[in-house]
């Protein structure tokens, strides 16, 4: 059973930085891909970000490019969105997402984690 677990939303001023963090459980990740993705009020569910486990490739939504950075850690089993710049904008519920494609944005996402919040005041 794949399990996600974000943490390390809060809140922060308009051009501060905030690190999320998603502990992987339940198999092996080799193969895979982990995202970040968000849901703004009122709004969909966005794509922010991905990398696949085994080579590290990364994928990022224009939004966020420059701004955002997600790394893996494997001896952890961990997967963390570093934020930087941050906008009244990027105030969301974060999510942790899994899928076993090792492509830079699978069609699909089959694990998902609780969320975090991330809120940036102006």
């Amino acid at each position: 059973q794949v399990q996600l677990v974000e943490s390390g939303g809060g809140l922060v001023h308009a051009g501060g930085s905030l690190r999320l963090s998603c502990i992987a459980s339940g198999r092996t990740f080799s193969g895979w891909s982990m995202g970040w993705f968000r849901r703004a009020p009122g709004k969909e569910r966005d794509f922010v970000a991905s990398i696949i486990w085994s080579g590290g490739n990364t994928y990022y939504a224009g939004s966020v490019k420059g701004r955002f950075t997600i790394s893996r850690d494997n001896a952890k089993n961990t997967v963390s969105l570093q934020m930087n710049s941050l906008k009244p904008e990027d105030t969301a519920v974060y999510y942790c997402a899994a899928s076993p494609m090792a492509t830079q944005r699978p069609p699909q996402w089959d694990y998902w984690g609780q969320g975090t919040q991330v809120t940036v005041s102006s």
